[in-house]
């Protein structure tokens, strides 16, 4: 017996399939380039048809609740979704920072054991691009790199990352264009841009809030390489205490999973 998680979120569509001992038999992630409800059909034809032992399924994310209803299936709540999924995966966490295409939060834990968690606070970005993923995404393609592979490689390279605005995309456009006729190395701009995410997250959705370890990092922005170093630096923590857990990419679709069981 399985159940299948879906996360339709504003970027992208994240499916993870898990067994009844709570096991990530499968899972995928793809973006949607604004056709969700599409993309999140297709995805479930493909998993049904691979995992014909999927007995339940249950959906989150800013796209799910639609879908849910049309298929009458239940609908997690996306903030207990990944506080569900970080019990599970990390039993020890304390804080998740979960950062997505549009959406970030901060959502701090009592620690559980195994599936069992308590909810302490929450704090969520404003409607800006520079508090979510799609900010790296616009600077990405100002640079043309890709997003998905050769800008975090890229950051690791730099050993002195430059000072870029994280406050505000048009700010930063303006340091990126000054920084390149500098002649900076694309690598020191790359790396730059996530410690400039990092400090803006800390101190705008972290404001007033004590980012207490172990920490664990969920969303589709944390197979970035650059900004896990970004985040481990600014926080002065090491990766026992700041940890990308397996399929972190795909934790909401996991806690949807594990709700659907």
């Amino acid at each position: 017996m399985m159940h299948l998680g879906l996360d339709i979120g504003s970027v992208s569509v994240k499916a993870a399939v898990v067994s009844a001992g709570g096991e990530v038999m499968a899972h995928a992630y793809r973006r949607h380039h604004g056709h969700p409800t599409p993309t999140a059909c297709a995805v479930i034809s493909e998993v049904l048809e691979q995992h014909p032992g999927i007995v339940g399924m249950a959906f989150t994310g800013s796209g799910g609740k639609r879908v849910a209803e049309h298929l009458h299936l239940p609908f997690d709540n996306e903030v207990i979704a990944h506080a569900r999924a970080a019990a599970h995966l990390t039993p020890a966490a304390h804080t998740v920072i979960e950062i997505g295409g549009e959406d970030s939060r901060l959502i701090l834990l009592d620690a559980g054991d195994g599936d069992g968690f308590r909810l302490r606070d929450l704090a969520m970005n404003g409607l800006c691009a520079a508090g979510c993923g799609s900010f790296l995404d616009q600077q990405a393609a100002r640079l043309g790199i890709d997003i998905e592979g050769e800008f975090g490689t890229l950051a690791l390279q730099s050993t002195r990352p430059a000072r870029v605005a994280g406050r505000c995309s048009v700010f930063a456009k303006t340091d990126m264009i000054h920084l390149q006729q500098m002649a900076t190395p694309v690598c020191d701009i790359v790396a730059g841009l996530c410690f400039a995410f990092a400090r803006n997250f800390l101190a705008v959705v972290g404001h007033g809030k004590a980012v207490e370890p172990p920490v664990v990092f969920h969303g589709g922005v944390s197979a970035n390489a650059g900004m896990v170093r970004a985040f481990r630096d600014l926080l002065q923590l090491d990766a026992d205490q700041f940890s990308v857990p397996a399929h972190a990419a795909v934790a909401g679709a996991i806690g949807a999973a594990l709700f659907a069981r």
